[in-house]
């Protein structure tokens, strides 16, 4: 009885440090194997101030969807265009999310010059 007792407060330790993660929003660093790739436009490509983007997204464990980045800017609604954006170098991220929207350790990137 007493080890019964002693293996249940370690899985409730190690559930709260897990939950804690997740409350805390915090990236989680397990690879869940899930993966995402980037397939259009290709990186360094010349685009225009409109251009679709397009990715292959696998689910993990945990994943659930992904986020685009446009320069470090999290593109709340992203629909699958970017529209009229300014000319220059631009870098594009895609990060793969849980259901809560912490991120997982597995992102793509990649660098446009818009014309």
């Amino acid at each position: 009885m007493r080890q019964f007792k002693r293996q249940v407060f370690v899985v409730l330790c190690l559930s709260f440090v897990f939950s804690y993660q997740v409350w805390a929003g915090q990236q989680l660093d397990t690879h869940d194997g899930s993966a995402i790739t980037i397939t259009s436009p290709q990186n360094g490509a010349t685009v225009g101030n409109s251009f679709d983007l397009v990715y292959s997204f696998r689910k993990g464990v945990m994943a659930d969807h992904a986020h685009v980045f446009l320069d470090g800017t999290y593109q709340k609604g992203f629909k699958g265009t970017f529209n009229d954006v300014a000319s220059g170098k631009h870098t594009v991220t895609v990060k793969v999310a849980t259901h809560d929207h912490d991120m997982v350790t597995v992102s793509d990137s990649i660098t446009v010059v818009v014309k």
